[in-house]
């Protein structure tokens, strides 16, 4: 059969099994375009064509963690830690107060010290303080204990993102330390507890790792759908020089490759999971100038305007080349706002922009 023909068999299924899903990752062409118009079909019915604002917060960098990918991992001898000051915090959850974005994520290095957890506790209750109670708070702090993440729910905290990173076990050794640290089952463990708690819960994963294939993303937007996650962040894997993974780089994809194949997974994930929030990540912009909105053309619908001071930017690189390090939150927004008219979309200010799929999730489980 014809590609074109069989993605357009495909693409009329109500239910997409891991072949199905395999074959879509690999389109070109055409065939290509009708799983991205397919996409954006799905997202005007069932979410609209409104981006919500996720104002930034890049908190601190860091982190007891060692993972192989990350720019921020603990062993990174070369990079210069910060923890911003809550008077930094306070000024950035302002900004967006004022400027109608009604959400912010507070994300940092991973961490479950006392010290930290406390911290985190009284940082909400300041931002809940200084906005009224009116800010949709997502925090995305790593795995927590079931009354770490109680407390944070108790102080104002709506969503929680927490990315499986790859959710085929073999391949997410290879991205992580073999120790207690950097558990799968642990990982898995908060997802689920975060869900127990009634928490707005997403996940996400990197494309085009090294080691890694169509049938693992296939089974990673498996996963999403099984798990019935309510949010979802996920972008290309670039690689970042001071991290043990990079000595893997021969194995890449060419950039624009991952980037086309991380169109496809968004795409694949509105289609699959029509109702819930997707963000358009910012690793998307570092391969491609208009990253973020040939995502929302795919289905996405978040966008992260980045709060965080220029100060600190610098070192909270995840990965190389990543944009808008030393733009003000000022010209981030300005710049954002033409960009989402220009794909099509309307902002939604002063909206929490809740997933509609979570409500629908917990009102069938009543």
């Amino acid at each position: 059969m014809d590609n074109i023909l069989k993605t357009h068999k495909i693409l009329k299924k109500d239910f997409l099994n891991k072949d199905d899903l395999v074959f879509l990752l690999a389109t070109t062409g055409e065939s290509f375009q009708a799983l991205l118009d397919k996409a954006a079909e799905i997202k005007k019915h069932y979410v609209g064509n409104i981006v919500y604002y996720r104002g930034l917060i890049e908190y601190s960098n860091i982190c007891s963690k060692n993972c192989f990918y990350c720019g921020i991992r603990g062993g990174n001898k070369k990079l210069d830690r910060y923890q911003m000051t809550d008077d930094e915090v306070i000024e950035a959850v302002v900004f967006a107060y004022k400027n109608n974005y009604s959400s912010i994520v507070l994300q940092g290095g991973e961490r479950n010290d006392k010290s930290f957890i406390n911290k985190i506790t009284s940082l909400l209750q300041k931002i809940n303080k200084a906005t009224d109670n009116s800010l949709g708070i997502t925090l995305s702090l790593g795995e927590q204990t079931e009354e770490t993440f109680r407390i944070w729910k108790e102080n104002g905290a709506r969503r929680y993102l927490l990315r499986i990173e790859a959710s085929n076990r073999d391949l997410y050794r290879k991205m992580h330390p073999d120790n207690k640290k950097h558990d799968f089952d642990t990982r898995l463990e908060s997802l689920y507890t975060l869900k127990k708690l009634e928490y707005q819960t997403g996940t996400g994963v990197m494309i085009g790792l090294p080691f890694q294939t169509l049938e693992h993303l296939a089974q990673d937007l498996v996963f999403f759908r099984d798990f019935d996650i309510d949010m979802a962040g996920m972008g290309p894997y670039i690689e970042h020089e001071d991290t043990p993974l990079y000595h893997y780089k021969d194995l890449l994809l060419p950039r624009k490759e991952r980037f086309e194949l991380s169109l496809k997974m968004l795409a694949l994930l509105r289609i699959i999971l029509k109702d819930i929030n997707i963000a358009a990540t910012t690793a998307m912009q570092a391969i491609d100038p208009v990253g973020r909105e040939k995502a929302l053309k795919a289905g996405a619908n978040v966008i992260m305007p980045n709060l965080t001071p220029v100060k600190y930017r610098e070192g909270y690189l995840l990965y190389e080349d990543k944009p808008c390090t030393d733009e003000e939150a000022e010209h981030c927004l300005n710049c954002l706002e033409s960009s989402i008219r220009m794909a099509g979309d309307d902002i939604g200010y002063g909206k929490w922009g809740d997933s509609k799929h979570y409500f629908n999730r917990i009102n069938k489980s009543k």
